[in-house]
């Protein structure tokens, strides 16, 4: 998708990525694909985009590192002074640092697509369950869920996609590349069986790397769909000044 939005002409919303050269090659290869987080055909208006010294899939997703918290904030701080009116960032386990975030800035903070799980909740009946797709399952704690807002009483079942052989290539064999067919396969099945297990209202997708797929899960399961670029256009929507 190209910039339409006339009516805008600087970035409004700073994404805080991984640091460039500490990336997979298989998130490289999805980030060039429309829809994913870092590439920016992905909105209708302009982001801002930095990378962050240190942050990739050890001290983000697998070990929260304080030091990296630190640099996030002082970029954070660096973008609000800049005009920046709200924060974002490129991986949804970055919602172990939402409150860090939040506090040390006056500008919205929205690290995870997470946290859309309990609106969605609560669009629909009792009994239905919000189907969250993870990268990772294991790396998914408590902590993550409830600093996004996710309480123990909500009704969600998780899946990781680390038990995907092609997915797992990212963090089993960063050199090697992906079939992104096999991907999108793996998890619009990965989908689908989450379907048979239990009474699923919508899905929400932590990844910012499955957007690009989104549209494949809704058409196998006929549910609704929310990731990093739902949330992304909410926030957008609720800070552009028409």
């Amino acid at each position: 998708m190209a910039h339409t939005d006339m009516f805008l002409k600087t970035p409004l919303i700073g994404i805080l990525c991984w640091e460039e050269g500490c990336i997979p090659r298989g998130l490289v290869q999805l980030e060039k694909l429309a829809g994913n987080s870092t590439n920016p055909e992905t909105f209708e208006f302009p982001v801002k985009y930095s990378r962050i010294k240190g942050a990739n899939i050890h001290t983000i997703l697998e070990n929260p590192c304080q030091e990296v918290l630190q640099s996030m904030i002082t970029e954070a701080r660096k973008m609000e002074e800049q005009g920046i009116e709200a924060i974002t960032t490129s991986c949804g386990f970055n919602s172990i640092f939402q409150r860090e975030l939040a506090d040390s800035i006056n500008i919205p903070v929205f690290t995870s697509s997470l946290m859309q799980i309990p609106l969605v909740q609560n669009m629909l009946k009792k009994q239905q369950v919000v189907g969250v797709i993870t990268a990772k399952k294991s790396a998914l704690s408590e902590q993550h869920l409830e600093n996004a807002g996710v309480n123990k009483q909500m009704p969600i079942q998780i899946q990781g996609l680390e038990t995907c052989a092609e997915w797992n290539k990212i963090f089993s064999s960063p050199d090697e590349d992906i079939d992104i067919s096999t991907v999108e396969n793996d998890i619009v099945s990965r989908a689908c069986s989450m379907m048979e297990l239990s009474d699923i209202g919508a899905f929400v997708l932590e990844c910012t790397d499955l957007p690009p797929f989104s549209n494949a899960v809704r058409k196998a399961t006929g549910r609704p769909v929310f990731d990093f670029v739902t949330l992304t256009n909410f926030v957008y929507q609720g800070i552009r000044n028409y």
